[in-house]
């Protein structure tokens, strides 16, 4: 697995953990690729890897945990943010790699018989997963607060697709549910909470380079993420237009 050099402006004195955090990206990353792979294939070979996964995640947080707090008393200002910010992305990574690891006893029952519909909806759901991890990751690393706008809006979609799973298998039936309709609610429901895990790097990312809560502001103004930044960027140009010029 190929680790991103990020670019020197980013790096510093922090240079370790943010390589954690890149790393532990890429990781949670990998692992959701895979789940995809295993779903959609309904191949259980792929199950080894994403433990493989799963562990080193729990290795970087494990790292990141004993090094980063005395690192921040250490640091300046601006330093201890990028390191808080560091830390949160490998907290909500190593529970991603946790949930996307919690599918594997699930599929091993029924991911060979998966229905055709639910194959489709939960491979679609891991691989929007995996590109919300993505674009978390290059939001962080160019500070690009459309991207991370980007990664909120995909959660909207992960959390339609589960909800479409549990309408088809909790609507009443004659016979009941079946044991393999709610091993496909804990897999959707593993990839629906993950997908939430992956929405927080996305709110991280915007309040660190806004200085603005993203659920701060949704609560006192009942607006969309996208709305909320759309105004954010808008009033950043506006202000941005309003300087004077230099002759």
């Amino acid at each position: 697995m190929n680790l991103v050099v990020l670019p020197v402006s980013v790096r510093g004195n922090n240079s370790r953990f943010v390589d954690l955090a890149v790393k532990a990206c890429e990781s949670a990353r990998h692992a959701a690729g895979r789940a995809a792979d295993m779903i959609a294939s309904g191949n259980i070979q792929h199950l080894s890897a994403i433990y493989g996964c799963e562990s080193l995640l729990d290795e970087i947080d494990r790292e990141m945990d004993e090094a980063v707090v005395f690192a921040v008393s250490e640091s300046t200002v601006a330093e201890a943010r990028e390191l808080l910010v560091c830390l949160k992305f490998v907290i909500d990574l190593e529970r991603i790699g946790d949930l996307i690891s919690s599918l594997n006893g699930r599929a091993q029952a029924i991911v060979s018989r998966l229905a055709t519909q639910d194959r489709h909806d939960l491979v679609k759901m891991a691989t929007l997963l995996e590109r919300m991890i993505l674009d978390a990751q290059t939001a962080f690393t160019e500070r690009d607060v459309n991207r991370a706008v980007t990664v909120l809006r995909s959660d909207a979609e992960i959390d339609r697709l589960r909800n479409l799973i549990f309408i088809r298998h909790i609507e009443p039936k004659e016979t009941g549910m079946a044991a393999g309709d709610i091993q496909v609610l804990f897999m959707a429901q593993a990839l629906e909470r993950a997908g939430d895990h992956a929405k927080n790097l996305g709110e991280e990312v915007c309040h660190y380079v806004t200085g603005k809560s993203v659920r701060h502001i949704l609560r006192s103004r009942d607006k969309s993420h996208e709305q909320v930044f759309l105004d954010w960027l808008r009033e950043k140009h506006e202000k941005s237009d309003k300087k004077p010029q230099s002759s």
